[in-house]
């Protein structure tokens, strides 16, 4: 039979990794944390939100966070997982840095990363400037010149979100339909503007955000611009694992069920992997379940396994 080498690897060092690895590791359970050093909110100084960390590094954070669960016998290392199958019992996971680990169950935190339009200067200003959820950083716009720049149907509703932080929103259909109907009256009841045309391109000035550039020459100026990214999970471990996968409007993902249980025996998944809504501490907290829950299925597996001895002592 393999060898298996620990308890539980942890496949990704985010904050849903590392919150289920500081869970598991209390529990006493040997567990390797798998992590490639590239969280969704890497591009960002601050996190905001966060009840206890609100204007934290992120980075910070995961720093901190990787220092506990270290100090409770779990192992942080720097790898990603290329390769990840069954194999008898457990999982075999071969690495980036050319090893093969052996686990009796797997929790997959890989996270996702954010697909934006392309349009000139929009990227480098993502994290800083450009951003997605109004929670997280419409309070620190508040009362600024926000433009909205759709992708689809759901900026409508971004826009008479952000409308609750300023009356100064811009929206910005690109190559989107512009608002007609209802969408359009509601827009003109709560002062909302629209400015049609093509973005050309991101303005900044003195390494920040200023405004838009569209295809017809016409600039506008912005202090911050929202907009709808397409996110894509980093879920190839699932996906070599043929974990059941659930349709959303916002995309494919892997099914789990509360506790983060994907349809494969003794493979667990949490975060943005999984749930394109997990901020950070949701993040943290659905991964503390799923260690949980990961535990839980261990202790019954230790039961078999120490019945399984003592029966095969018993016809010696």
């Amino acid at each position: 039979m393999t060898k298996i080498d620990w308890d539980v690897v942890v496949i990704g060092g985010g904050s849903a990794g590392l919150s289920a690895a500081l869970m598991l590791g209390r529990a006493r359970r040997r567990v390797l944390v798998l992590d490639a050093g590239a969280p969704r909110n890497r591009f960002t100084a601050h996190m905001h939100g966060s009840l206890g960390h609100d204007g934290k590094s992120p980075i910070e954070l995961l720093s901190t966070a990787r220092d506990e669960v270290e100090g409770h016998g779990g192992v942080v290392r720097n790898a990603t997982a290329v390769t990840t199958r069954r194999e008898d019992d457990g999982f075999a996971i071969e690495t980036t840095d050319a090893r093969i680990v052996m686990a009796r169950t797997i929790l997959v935190a890989t996270g996702a990363r954010d697909e934006l339009p392309e349009i000139d200067g929009l990227s480098e200003r993502w994290g800083s400037g450009v951003a997605v959820c109004p929670y997280c950083d419409g309070y620190e716009v508040g009362n600024g010149r926000i433009g909205i720049l759709a992708t689809g149907p759901g900026s409508v509703f971004q826009a008479q979100l952000l409308r609750q932080w300023s009356d100064q929103i811009i929206y910005l259909p690109n190559a989107t339909e512009t608002p007609s109907g209802e969408e359009r009256s509601a827009f003109e009841a709560r002062g909302i503007r629209i400015e049609n045309g093509l973005v050309k391109r991101v303005l900044s000035h003195t390494d920040k955000l200023s405004g838009v550039e569209f295809d017809d020459g016409r600039t506008i100026e912005l202090d911050a611009i929202f907009t709808v990214s397409r996110l894509i999970p980093q879920d190839s471990p699932l996906r070599q694992l043929n974990a059941e996968r659930t349709e959303h409007p916002w995309g494919s993902f892997a099914t789990v069920d509360p506790n983060g249980k994907t349809s494969v025996d003794g493979v667990w998944a949490a975060g943005n992997v999984v749930n394109a809504m997990a901020n950070v501490p949701v993040s943290i907290g659905t991964a503390a379940l799923a260690a949980g829950a990961i535990n839980h299925a261990l202790v019954l597996d230790d039961i078999r396994l120490a019945l399984d001895s003592n029966a095969v002592a018993a016809t010696r």
